[in-house]
């Protein structure tokens, strides 16, 4: 079990990313609600929409990060965060340090690999 001190220090790890992905969103949104630029040049326009569309997919997998921080935090307040969901053992702090948001122990992830793989040939 994580001491008291570990919890806040991954809290605070979680809500300082968290911080930092709304903030982006926020200038992403602002920035692409402001421009109201219009090109002659076809050209511009699709490198404009192109690199639009990158912008926008990089935010979509932020997006999926932000529920899986808010999800970790909601397990560091319930007590659950550290555990692992398939084997119930405690997940390494190395590997929580490395990837906060985890719900899984390396073992149980690497299983879960495996098989993925093989489901997938």
């Amino acid at each position: 079990m994580l001491s008291q001190k570990k919890l806040e220090y991954f809290r605070d790890l979680l809500n300082e990313k968290l911080g930092e992905l709304l903030h982006e969103a926020n200038k992403t949104m602002t920035g692409m609600t402001a421009q109201e630029e219009t090109y002659a040049d076809p050209t511009d326009r699709a490198a404009l929409e192109s690199d639009r569309n990158f912008t926008l997919r990089i935010r979509d997998r932020e997006r999926k990060l932000i529920v899986k921080i808010k999800e970790a935090l909601e397990r560091i307040d319930t007590g659950t965060y550290g555990i692992c969901d398939l084997c119930g053992e405690q997940i390494s702090e190395a590997r929580l340090k490395a990837r906060p948001v985890t719900t899984h122990c390396i073992d149980c992830k690497k299983r879960q690999e495996i098989e993925e793989k093989v489901k997938g040939l």
